[in-house]
């Protein structure tokens, strides 16, 4: 019986036969010992293992077929779920970059705010205290035998310089009433408007390449007026620099008159198609500009340009007003004509400015709260024009940092008015003094809060060691030792004290017997080598080297005019 059932049931000895396999879910191929004393299962045997394990994957396959239907996907896609806070740094950035967008219109609005003042102080400065320096300068050149030959200067540098600005405004002036507004209105007029976009297009590359030479030409005509004259000439004399600088600012007066003209027949066209597309050109600068890769220098170089533009076209909608009211015999009723499509010119600026810097700020990673350095820079250079040792006026301070050269756009403003407002009688004239007074008010009260509000910046941004320890006048191959000691901060006065008695002291008069000095500014140190220092200098290289990529905004050339030079 044993046998028999040995006999029945093949494969025992290997582990059991299909009920064994099934059980333990193994062939004879991988048991320990199976039948025939080699452990290799029969052919038969083995087909029949390989079509129980493809039954039992046809089995699996219908199955996953079956759970594969849409309301089981809807399911899983109505219910799954997922954690944020795995990547938590991540979405903490992204939230971060979406405060600093919101935060950006209001600071840089802030900015814009006061860099605007700023240029008003400036051109202002035109109107009201130029003439009465003037004024004075000559009143001293007419009374100097009374002084008697003890100074072997006539006048100091700053009284040059202003007579210099006087006169070529005087000059440009009268050289601007041969310039017919009209004909050039009637010429602009009778082209086409995608002519009038192509010139408009052409006259903001132009004024900007104006206003990067203009300066220079300036700056060469005062530097060559007021250079010692110990000094071995190298230059061609003070009478080419003035005709090139008459030549200069007559040139740039015409050219703002043809965008101020161009911007008028776009107010005056009937479909406003001109103005349209003038306004969308100020879009396609976005484009040009957040797609690039910007650091915190070239975006200060680029928000003072954006103070300098929107300041102009400010300046350039008051002409067009101020025409548009004379052909209308001053109608207060056309004014609210022109009024809506002024706040679109407006508008648009301001939303293009806050849409730009918004992308860049965001692509470059740069916080908001680099608006309030720009903020703290620009009044740290209203407060160092007002020390013992300033080297420039404010208002070729202004011109430098942002490109403003207010000389030609006052010409401008005062052809329009002297042609616009037609002064008779004595109660006209009468007007126009009260008016004058006026302006004088307006420039010393936003003088006086400017200044109020820039030591407050440069205090808030802890820069009154800056202040305090700028480069004092020194002679061209060495620093003056004395000067230095001179310009040192007394030990008994607190920081605050020496902020206010720099700001509120005027240069003292140097005698002449002493050799003139020249000043040098802190920019000026990267971009002149003396003689002298050139081992101070090269020990100074070692550690350049290891300073960070970005650089303090006060050591940022200040002759860089319009964002396009970059040290």
């Amino acid at each position: 019986m044993a046998g028999v059932g040995d006999a029945a049931v093949p494969g025992e000895g290997g582990g059991g036969g299909a009920d064994g396999q099934e059980r333990d879910g193994r062939s004879e191929a991988e048991q320990p010992g199976g039948s025939g004393g080699q452990g290799l299962p029969s052919a038969p045997q083995h087909t029949e293992t390989l079509g129980f394990y493809e039954s039992d994957r046809r089995r699996e396959r219908r199955r996953g077929r079956t759970e594969l239907s849409l309301l089981r996907f809807l399911s899983a896609e109505l219910t799954r779920g997922y954690f944020l806070e795995h990547n938590e740094a991540k979405y903490t950035e992204r939230r971060e970059r979406v405060y600093t967008c919101m935060r950006i219109p209001r600071e840089l609005e802030k900015l814009m705010f006061f860099g605007i003042f700023l240029c008003l102080d400036a051109f202002l400065y035109v109107f009201t205290l130029l003439p009465l320096r003037v004024f004075l300068a000559l009143f001293r050149l007419l009374t100097l035998p009374c002084y008697g030959l003890r100074d072997r200067r006539f006048l100091q540098p700053a009284q040059v310089c202003d007579i210099l600005k006087g006169v070529i405004l005087v000059i440009c002036y009268f050289m601007m009433h041969y310039v017919d507004y009209s004909m050039m209105y009637h010429l602009i007029r009778g082209q086409s408007v995608i002519k009038l976009y192509i010139i408009y297009n052409m006259l903001e590359v132009a004024d900007r390449l104006f206003s990067s030479f203009g300066q220079d030409i300036l700056d060469a005509l005062y530097w060559t007026a007021t250079e010692p004259k110990e000094r071995k000439r190298a230059h061609i004399g003070v009478i080419p620099h003035f005709f090139m600088a008459v030549l200069y600012v007559f040139l740039h007066a015409i050219l703002i008159m043809v965008q101020a003209t161009t911007l008028n027949v776009a107010f005056n066209s009937h479909n406003k198609s001109l103005l349209t597309i003038m306004m969308s050109n100020n879009f396609v600068e976005i484009k040009g500009s957040v797609f690039k890769k910007f650091e915190k220098n070239n975006l200060f170089q680029m928000s003072n340009s954006d103070i300098k533009e929107r300041f102009t076209n400010y300046v350039l909608l008051l002409i067009v007003c101020l025409r548009n009211m004379e052909q209308f015999s001053w109608n207060p009723d056309h004014l609210w004509v022109l009024f809506p499509d002024v706040c679109m010119v407006i508008a648009s600026e301001i939303a293009v400015d806050i849409v730009k810097h918004a992308f860049i700020t965001k692509f470059n990673d740069i916080t908001a709260d680099v608006y309030s350095e720009y903020r703290a820079s620009l009044a740290f250079d209203l407060v160092s024009s007002r020390q013992k040792n300033a080297y420039t006026d404010y208002s070729d301070s202004v011109a430098r940092r942002m490109g403003f050269i207010p000389l030609p756009l006052a010409v401008l403003l005062i052809r329009v008015v002297t042609s616009s407002i037609k002064v008779q009688g004595i109660l006209s004239y009468a007007c126009v003094i009260l008016f004058y007074f006026g302006l004088i008010s307006l420039k010393v009260l936003n003088s006086i809060v400017l200044l109020g509000k820039s030591c407050q910046y440069v205090k808030e941004a802890k820069m009154e060691e800056k202040l305090s320890n700028l480069p004092p006048t020194s002679t061209p191959g060495k620093p003056s030792s004395k000067s230095q000691n001179k310009c040192k901060p007394s030990q008994g006065l607190s920081t605050e004290e020496n902020l206010s008695a720099s700001v509120t002291s005027q240069p003292v008069h140097q005698k002449e017997n002493v050799i003139p000095l020249l000043v040098t500014s802190n920019s000026d140190q990267f971009l002149t080598t003396p003689d002298g220092d050139e081992k101070d200098i090269t020990q100074e290289s070692s550690e350049l080297k290891h300073r960070s990529s970005k650089k303090d905004l006060l050591e940022i050339d200040r002759f860089t005019i319009c964002g396009n030079r970059i040290d």
